[in-house]
């Protein structure tokens, strides 16, 4: 008897208790809650020859970012390519050997076909948006799942997170109207939906609507923090709005609480505790001793090289707390990353390693020279994957550097922009007055 998911994909090896188990994994990866890896468990438990649910461990732990959980990505993708398989099938345990081997653009490419011939493959949606969003795709971000919407309505299980992916999809693509309300509508769907949520947060966000966006996230708080692995995420969105008005202490905080108070290891979460923390540093902010601790949390990462847009963000912890043997290996791993085949390689070397480069250059105040490095990069940023209100921390250093190097046409011209980009946020009006003096 071949078992099928509730959306009639076949699912080959399932059993009953298995698919059960199964889609309560993917349930909670759609929500970015629960323990999915535990839940895939009990699926391969109790049906070993259950394809999909070792393609989907896999993807759980090569879409971490983790260095050290690639290798369980690839034990994944070794036992489901020994394993009878649909087509479909074959083209998930395919898309999960490129990502194990770091070609995370092939195995996007290989899962965009999936959705074409399987645009109900909530799994392939979900694993190939996340492949977009680490790559920095947009449109992608977008189109893939434009793509599949016809074929969902809101009464299907897990429609929810299709419009969330959407919503983001459509947010990082400056549709903010559109991507509001699809976010909205996702999270009246599934309350606990964390992506849905941050999507409707980047909205507000990029619109400067910091006093929305701190009722927002308020709002459904219960829904995004309840054993959410999203919600350090979540924390940092809040946070940023109450940056953006200047409210230095409830940043703190945020940091010292729900951010950083815990104490997380994951790069994941790691990097959004370097994001707020640099960003505060930059407006002279005295932080205290909080970077001492955050570098030794990122210290066993710093000779990965496994994916820039973490070293880039270790390398803001290893310079505030003036870790220079940190800052050494990073480097150094990034220059192995470089010569190596993986798609990593290009991230580092065209966006990774200058940013590292410059943001050391300026821990150590040598403000020109981290122009001189930042200065190409706002432009080509999202190749190294990260959204753009991630990766408006490169800009924020840059107008930094170039207000401390006296450089006054740069200043003029990044302050002018980021004013006329975002007009209603307090962070644009004081950069432009500051450069204004010089």
């Amino acid at each position: 008897m071949a078992f099928k998911d509730r959306l009639g994909l076949e699912l080959t090896g399932a059993g009953p208790d298995s698919v059960a188990a199964y889609e309560s994994a993917l349930h909670e990866l759609q929500c970015f809650a629960g323990d999915p890896v535990g839940s895939v468990d009990r699926a391969i438990g109790s049906s070993p020859r259950f394809v999909m649910a070792h393609v989907l461990m896999g993807y759980l732990y090569g879409l971490s970012t983790e260095k050290a959980a690639m290798a369980i990505a690839a034990s994944c993708h070794l036992a489901a390519t020994r394993l009878p398989a649909t087509a479909r099938e074959r083209g998930h345990v395919a898309a999960l050997g490129h990502l194990a081997a770091g070609s995370w653009h092939e195995a996007g490419r290989v899962l965009a076909e999936v959705s074409a011939d399987n645009p109900r493959d909530a799994l392939a949606l979900q694993a190939g948006h996340q492949i977009d969003f680490f790559t920095g795709n947009s449109t992608m971000l977008r189109d893939r799942i434009a793509a599949a919407m016809p074929f969902w309505s809101v009464d299907m299980p897990g429609c929810h997170a299709i419009l969330g992916m959407q919503a983001f999809g459509l947010e990082e693509n400056a549709d903010y109207a559109a991507a509001e309300k699809l976010g909205r509508q996702a999270v009246e769907l599934e309350p606990r939906d964390g992506w849905a949520q941050h999507a409707v947060a980047h909205v507000m966000e990029m619109q400067c609507r910091q006093r929305d966006g701190i009722a927002w996230m308020r709002g459904n708080q219960a829904g995004w923090t309840g054993r959410s692995f999203l919600q350090i995420h979540n924390w940092w969105h809040l946070a940023l709005f109450h940056y953006d008005l200047g409210e230095t202490e409830e940043v703190l905080a945020l940091f010292d609480g729900p951010i950083y108070g815990g104490r997380p290891t994951l790069a994941l979460n790691l990097l959004d505790a370097s994001a707020i923390l640099w960003r505060l540093a930059l407006g002279g902010i005295d932080v205290g001793t909080r970077w001492a601790p955050l570098a030794e949390s990122w210290l066993p990462k710093a000779r990965d090289g496994n994916y820039a847009f973490n070293d880039m963000h270790a390398m803001m912890a290893f310079v505030g707390a003036g870790r220079e043997d940190a800052v050494s290996s990073l480097l150094t791993a990034q220059q192995d990353a470089m010569r190596g085949d993986s798609d990593n390689a290009a991230f580092t070397r065209d966006v990774g390693y200058p940013a590292a480069l410059g943001i050391k250059a300026f821990g150590e105040g040598r403000y020109a020279d981290a122009v001189t490095a930042l200065r190409p990069l706002p432009a080509i940023a999202h190749r190294f994957g990260g959204s753009h209100a991630q990766r408006d921390v490169i800009e924020l250093t840059l107008i930094e550097a170039a207000l401390r190097a006296d450089d006054r046409a740069l200043a003029h011209t990044l302050t002018a922009k980021r004013l006329a980009a975002r007009p209603a946020s307090p962070l644009s009006a004081l950069l432009a007055r500051r450069a204004a003096i010089i």
